[in-house]
């Protein structure tokens, strides 16, 4: 399943883009006027299909900006790269030699005239950013795996913890206008996007006024399964999205055809 979504205004050009195997949300945001574009959240799998979308929007990746080291897949910052000579951007706590641009909050990222906005919130990793633009029309903010469509990010592995999520949604996310669209890093079913009035009010996890100790016992007992992907997806991310040697046969994906470009 692919969705992509098109806004070209004023503010900036626009498409989510979806990759199918985990889920995952990436967003090609660029500026019309210098022709500028990034991408947030790319995935290994489908730089192809970025790369074609960049060459039929006559558009030149500046940048991939990264919400955190991702555990379900491979990001495609380092292929991309090679074959754009573009950027590559990670929370700078992460602090990785592949890593051109490090991200912190008050530290404002510019594409053209298009200003992105990184929050700082911990929780799901303990390095996790979102990314909000304030644009004249709408707030778009880009919450990775922080917030997600009446859900949020797990906090049982990677760093991560329940009572630091709870902070980082209420203080960074649900503090902005109601109004604010909400873009995840991932969904499940076949949902694309949310607000931050729909999230407060609806969110069975966070939302209805739930205080944090109802918050971490609903997180504790997830029982959720082992991430498939995270032996070899969070070294192999930690290098931005170069190919581990200890990919199972199975989940090779785009590390089975080449490593090179």
């Amino acid at each position: 399943m692919k969705f992509t979504k098109h806004t070209k205004s004023d503010a900036m050009i626009f498409h989510q883009l979806f990759e199918s195997d985990s889920s995952t949300f990436t967003y090609l945001i660029a500026d019309p006027d210098s022709r500028e574009a990034l991408l947030i959240d790319p995935v290994r799998e489908t730089v192809e299909r970025d790369l074609q979308l960049l060459k039929d929007l006559e558009l030149k990746l500046t940048a991939t900006l990264e919400t955190h080291v991702h555990a379900d897949h491979l990001t495609g910052a380092q292929k991309l790269k090679s074959q754009t000579q573009c950027k590559i951007a990670y929370p700078a706590m992460v602090q990785s030699s592949c890593i051109d641009i490090g991200i912190k909050e008050g530290e404002t990222f510019k594409l053209g005239h298009i200003e992105l906005n990184p929050l700082f919130t911990p929780g799901h990793t303990d390095h996790h950013h979102a990314y909000l633009i304030d644009t004249p029309v709408q707030k778009f903010l880009f919450t990775g795996d922080a917030l997600l469509i009446e859900s949020c990010g797990r906090t049982d592995f990677q760093s991560g913890d329940a009572e630091t999520l709870y902070n980082s949604i209420h203080n960074k996310i649900f503090s902005l206008p109601d109004e604010t669209l909400v873009y995840p890093g991932h969904d499940y079913e076949s949902r694309f996007i949310t607000t931050v009035a729909q999230e407060k009010a609806r969110n069975p996890r966070l939302g209805g006024g739930r205080s944090k100790e109802e918050f971490v016992e609903i997180m504790n007992n997830l029982d959720l399964p082992y991430p498939r992907k995270i032996d070899f997806a969070v070294p192999g991310n930690e290098k931005c999205g170069q190919c581990p040697d200890n990919i199972p046969e199975g989940l090779k994906g785009s590390c089975a055809l080449h490593d090179q470009g």
